[in-house]
């Protein structure tokens, strides 16, 4: 019996991944099968594809973004934000829980990373947490859970790749993830809280009382820090800057308060922030490359109609759509990066998603969300295994610890899902996007 091209394609991707091999080499082996078995396509496709992904403007503000994160962390930007929201919510019950999860937040909108943020706010207040008394697994695990909100708060560097691959505005998937991020960081601060007062994790006692004095002076002392995400963000919502400039703006900024106001940064650490986007960049771009060569091999043997056709088979509902997506992503998420699976993805599912009337920004919004999943669930979850080195203690208890955080976050997800309003309402507002 003749197998199919497309067939071929697939047990040649599965049979890549089983290897081991790196997923922008697994989609060139597939692609390459899949131009010698089938003998339609020219091989000069190859090194076409791989330019014409590689050539993407918009791409360039995920390296900056990164560099703009670290820049901040070794200039001090992040211990200043920290200690403000410190003073707010310190000694309340699992108040340095809290402000883990607040000050993620707050950071999420200068860096754009998942990891990048666990690593930078961890590195500050997880140890705090263990010395005031926390465990080793509630503090790696709120850490873990509170890096996740850098997905969604922007910038966001999957919501970039979404834009471009889904081809709708960088700017509409920013301002669309601003009222589910802060959902979503509520429900992290009250599972932060709860699972401190079951576990009898008292107020912390190192933590002065709030005195609006200290505050405001803390506050006027961190203002440089402070405004960041205001300058930044700001840039790209008035229209002076697009995404890629305000990135460009983000390591401006980071320098300059880390040079000249806070006086902590170095040179050695400049170095080694443009290091870590370099290889951050290298790496994304060696996968958009190759899933844009896989992606018109799936589109010439019209995988997306057969994927809908199969969906459309057993249900027509949005929202039983949008929940088997859902659960293919969380099941993908064990396994593969989130950039890896949003970017092999997104080209086969918005076929579909057009021809069921879903709003692509509600389901950018909805992917992106359910890739926050992905941060936290073993065998693959980057965030535990940050959280881990960071709290030294083993994945495997990180894994236990974030299940009441997990729950919180399926909760959003099914809130965010079942109303689009809640992902379309800003865009629509702000930037008269239409939604479907």
């Amino acid at each position: 019996m003749e197998i199919s091209v497309l067939a071929m394609v697939l047990l040649s991707l599965g049979a890549m991944f089983l290897l081991g091999m790196p997923v922008f080499m697994s989609l060139a082996v597939a692609s390459a099968v899949a131009l010698i078995y089938g003998g339609y396509l020219p091989m000069s496709v190859i090194h076409n594809s791989i330019f014409d992904g590689l050539n993407i403007f918009p791409l360039l503000a995920i390296p900056c973004f990164v560099i703009a994160g670290t820049l901040m962390e070794y200039g001090n930007i992040t211990k200043q934000i920290v200690d403000v929201v410190k003073q707010l919510v310190g000694r309340m019950h699992g108040g340095l829980g809290v402000t883990t999860i607040l000050a993620c937040t707050f950071f999420a909108a200068i860096s754009g990373s998942g990891p990048g943020t666990v690593a930078a706010v961890g590195t500050i207040l997880v140890p705090a947490m263990i010395r005031s008394g926390y465990s080793k697994d509630y503090a790696a695990s709120v850490a873990s859970s509170g890096g996740t909100i850098g997905l969604l708060i922007p910038p966001s560097n999957p919501m970039i790749i979404y834009a471009i691959l889904g081809n709708v505005s960088v700017t509409a998937m920013f301002t669309a993830g601003f009222l589910p991020g802060f959902i979503v960081g509520f429900s992290m601060c009250m599972t932060a809280w709860l699972v401190a007062r079951r576990k009898g994790f008292g107020s912390n006692e190192d933590i002065q009382p709030f005195n609006l004095g200290n505050f405001l002076r803390t506050c006027l002392k961190s203002f440089f820090s402070l405004i960041t995400p205001v300058i930044i963000l700001g840039s790209i919502y008035t229209g002076l800057a697009t995404p890629v400039e305000a990135s460009v703006l983000a390591i401006a900024w980071a320098l300059f308060v880390g040079f000249v106001i806070n006086r902590a940064l170095t040179f050695s650490a400049v170095y080694k922030s443009l290091l870590e986007g370099s290889l951050i960049c290298g790496a994304v771009l060696l996968i958009v490359g190759t899933s844009t060569l896989f992606g018109r091999i799936l589109t010439f043997e019209e995988a997306p109609q057969r994927l809908a056709a199969l969906v459309l088979g057993v249900s027509e509902d949005p929202f039983m759509v949008l929940m088997m997506i859902v659960g293919v992503l969380v099941i993908l998420g064990m396994f593969m990066e989130t950039l890896s699976t949003i970017i092999i993805l997104v080209p086969v599912l918005m076929p579909m998603i057009h021809m069921l009337g879903i709003d692509p920004i509600h389901f950018g919004v909805v992917l992106v969300l359910t890739n926050q999943v992905a941060l936290s669930t073993p065998p693959l979850g980057v965030n535990l295994f940050v959280a881990s080195r960071i709290a030294n203690v083993s994945v495997e208890r990180i894994a236990v610890g974030v299940l009441p955080y997990l729950v919180a976050l399926f909760a959003c997800i099914l809130l965010i899902s079942f109303f689009p309003k809640i992902s379309t309402i800003l865009p629509e507002i702000f930037l008269g996007y239409v939604a479907r």
